[in-house]
């Protein structure tokens, strides 16, 4: 109680600095660094991250003399007052071999404004400032190497941090104290103009309007007073209240060095930087990164982790520390080790924060939104392997392994996974924080999280593995809507996707209703295009077609959007015409068209598409019309955890209204022919780990709800959904035949998996297949045997195709599946 007395008065915006030294006071030490760490480890768990960065030093010239510096220096005989840009790039392709992902760009404040020699040279190469130079040496770096770049250029106007932005992925610049007193004759910053406290707090604000991540900090021991570093803590946060942008906090400790007119001064007391670093803490929000050089703190890393940092910043494998060359960084493996011994671990993160990353639209500049996008997964971390759904490659060993690990039960379920894990378990509605912890899940709790689906799956379904006998028939791939994420439809010509627009002839739908038949299958999947030209007869007609030629096959077809637009060129409402396609032969619907149900994703992804309550509501007409449906989730894309959460959320809800749907698939975003990717305005599907966990989650969020959680092997290919069925999975879905949609986006599994083959995998994971039906009855006897040895696939007839140089329709035509 005391504790949270004491975080809530400190956490005060109109707190004084004086009040805040009178609160802690008496407040000793330990009790402080015990509840700064008991602060981080809530916002932060056991992550303490690190940026794998070369260091750039561009120019060592500055117009400052702070009486500490030995970065800086005056110009040297035959030395360049400038690296070059050759010179530039040689260090960030050596960075990128060492796997780096950071180029951290460090320099002097201005030169030119003091130095004839940087003036000249500036001049010589073309430019007319050190930021204009550093804005070419950026974007080089980021053009040639991929490196993201953060730049520490020192005092910047508004003009100079917008253009800096946009090469550079963030920016900083250390306040280290708000103290203008250190700036008078006699303190560290006299005769630095660039020292000013109100101007460097007046470019960090300008960073804030200008919706810039940007890193700040204090240097400790400078001859400050505790009174005046909390003065510097309570500017910056002020600053970060206001516009949310101060992405982390660095907390250095002074070490005087040799040839400096502060060479003889005190270094701060180890328990001065700890006070400091654990008043940072508890002074920001919880989630603020308070960061400390590992290389300053050698031998006293667990005293530094225990004042309750969660970053140990920048570490490179390939240059050193410039600014404190006598102070190497240690050797990543050592880090790595001193960190665990704490009980915490390293992870690697990228030079923007992953809650920035996250929100990537409002705090990346367009230029660098493509590359970062294809760094990170869903959290904003960096990707660790490079798995993509429907690519051929194996799965993350790493993330394999632990689907086969023992968890520690006991450990998982005295924390807040183990409690959420066991109200799903009981059948509760879970909130939506609570299911994005599930998705956060790693290690111990990631292996838990799997299990406890998989549990959950044996009392619901016990080992059997079902599927259905399919073909999919998609009638056009002619669509006038606008979706980014859609490889299939033709109607965008000048995406330039491929494959050339078709529109089947009724005649060669029925037929491949009939071959599918002879094959065994016992329902056709049939979806398309919003073709400009259909109406709701057209679709009620595709029904009376299947029918005519197969009278028993069961018509899984139409998304809900499709639904929506027969009504509407029908001229009336969709539950009237819910009960047309009913009596025409429809038996169940795809639930496709979803997406994310959240309108936040659906305006990036398909602005013009039905929105998540008119999806909602055409499934639950259609559900009360006696139609039941599948629930699908396409995620990976523009999406975050809290989107999946609302969209789980949502079809649970429907659920429990209406009892309609049969199963959950997820469905990883296929990214590779995406017009949403190809311009760089998605990530590239999601990682394995968040595949895995999408069909684990489904089943503990939906469980008393919905019993069947179905896995893509188009998405995933066998690899894949041998994982998933791990992780509560309990059907392998459609055989499919002509699979196209996912083959369009760029997938590499095929277009029909046969019955024998998912009965093979079925039995290799000791599992027990079985034959269904759409709805999840058995299947005939005669049915089953005729999908057992089905006949080679006929040539397929796409149909009329519309020639894109002349607009000429020429006659349909033959032509192998392979080449649709």
């Amino acid at each position: 109680m005391v504790d949270r007395m004491l975080l809530d008065t400190l956490r005060r915006s109109e707190i004084s600095a004086s009040e805040v030294l009178s609160l802690v006071g008496d407040v000793s030490l330990s009790d402080l660094m015990r509840l700064a760490a008991s602060r981080r480890d809530e916002a932060h768990g056991r992550k303490i991250s690190y940026s794998r960065k070369v260091f750039i030093p561009l120019t060592q010239l500055c117009r400052d003399v702070c009486h500490y510096c030995t970065f800086a220096h005056a110009p040297q005989r035959g030395q360049r007052a400038y690296l070059t840009i050759g010179e530039v790039l040689a260090i960030a392709r050596a960075g990128r071999e060492a796997g780096c992902k950071e180029a951290l760009f460090t320099l002097g404040d201005k030169p030119e404004l003091r130095y004839g020699k940087a003036e000249r040279e500036l001049h010589e190469m073309g430019f007319a400032s050190t930021l204009a130079y550093l804005q070419e040496a950026a974007r080089a770096v980021f053009c040639e190497t991929g490196l993201l770049p953060h730049l520490n250029p020192g005092l910047m106007e508004a003009d100079d941090i917008a253009t800096l932005r946009k090469v550079s992925i963030s920016q900083g610049i250390m306040l280290e104290s708000a103290s203008a007193r250190l700036c008078e004759p006699g303190g560290p910053h006299f005769g630095s103009p660039d020292k000013d406290p109100a101007r460097r707090l007046q470019t960090i604000e300008l960073a804030g309007q200008l919706s810039v991540p940007f890193t700040t900090g204090l240097l400790v021991g400078i001859g400050e007073t505790p009174l005046e570093r909390i003065s510097s803590l309570l500017a910056l946060r002020n600053l970060d209240e206001r516009y949310g942008h101060i992405q982390e906090i660095i907390i250095q400790n002074f070490k005087p060095k040799p040839n400096t007119r502060m060479k003889h001064a005190s270094a701060p007391t180890l328990e001065e930087h700890l006070w400091t670093i654990a008043l940072a803490r508890l002074l920001f929000r919880p989630d603020m990164n308070i960061q400390a050089p590992p290389n300053l703190s050698p031998g006293v890393l667990d005293m530094i982790l225990a004042a309750g940092i969660n970053d140990w910043g920048g570490v490179s494998p390939v240059t050193p520390d410039h600014v404190n060359p006598e102070a190497p960084w240690p050797h990543l493996a050592r880090l790595a080790k001193a960190t665990a011994e704490c009980g915490k671990k390293l992870v690697e993160r990228l030079a923007v924060y992953p809650a920035y990353a996250r929100q990537y639209a409002r705090w990346t500049d367009t230029s660098l939104q493509k590359s970062l996008l294809g760094l990170i997964d869903g959290r904003g971390w960096p990707r660790l392997d490079e798995w993509c759904p429907g690519t051929r490659g194996d799965p993350p060993a790493d993330d394999l392994a632990m689907l086969r690990e023992e968890a520690n039960s006991p450990a998982l379920l005295s924390g807040s996974v183990g409690r959420i894990v066991a109200k799903a378990q009981s059948g509760t509605r879970l909130e939506e924080a609570e299911i994005v912890s599930l998705f956060q899940a790693e290690e111990g709790d990631f292996t838990a999280v799997c299990r406890a689906a998989d549990e959950l799956r044996r009392s619901v379904n016990g080992d059997t593995v079902s599927y259905v006998v399919n073909r999919n028939i998609n009638y056009t791939n002619i669509c006038y809507f606008r979706c980014q994420f859609c490889a299939f439809s033709k109607g965008k010509l000048a995406e330039n996707l491929r494959g050339r627009p078709y529109d089947i002839a009724m005649d060669e739908i029925g037929r491949r209703a009939r071959e599918a038949w002879e094959r065994g299958a016992t329902e056709v999947c049939m979806q398309g295009g919003i073709h400009p030209s259909y109406t709701g007869a057209k679709y009620l007609e595709i029904c009376r077609t299947v029918k005519q030629f197969t009278p028993e096959m069961h018509i899984h077809a139409f998304s809900p959007l499709e639904v929506f637009q027969g009504a509407r060129t029908l001229g009336i409402s969709v539950d009237e015409f819910l009960r047309e396609l009913k009596k025409a032969g429809l038996g169940t619907l795809p639930g496709t068209a979803a997406e994310i149900l959240d309108d936040e994703v659906r305006a990036i992804l398909c602005p013009d598409k039905i929105n998540t309550a008119q999806w909602l509501q055409i499934m639950g007409a259609a559900h009360r019309a006696g139609l039941r449906s599948t629930a699908t989730i396409m995620f990976g894309h523009v999406d975050r955890y809290e989107h999946w959460a609302r969209h789980l959320l949502r079809i649970r809800d429907l659920q429990a209204e209406t009892g309609g749907f049969t199963e959950f698939v997820p469905l990883p975003f296929v990214h590779m022919e995406a017009p949403i990717y190809l311009k760089g305005r998605s990530r590239k599907g999601p990682t394995f780990r968040e595949v895995v966990l999408m069909h684990a989650i489904g089943r503990l969020v939906l469980h008393s709800r919905i019993s069947n959680i179905q896995t893509s092997w188009v998405k995933l290919g066998q690899k894949g959904i041998r994982a998933c069925l791990e992780v509560g999975v309990n059907d392998l879905g459609g055989t499919l035949m002509d699979e196209t949609i996912s083959r369009s986006a760029g997938a590499q599994h095929g277009h029909e998996m046969a019955p024998k083959q998912m009965e093979d995998l079925i039995r290799e994971m000791a599992r027990l297949p079985r034959q269904r039906t759409t709805v999840y009855g058995d299947v005939a006897h005669d049915r089953y045997l005729a999908s057992q040895n089905p006949s080679a696939l006929k040539p397929i007839v796409t149909g009329l195709e519309v020639r894109r140089d002349r607009g000429v329709v020429p006659e349909p035509r033959a032509t192998n599946f392979e080449m649709t």
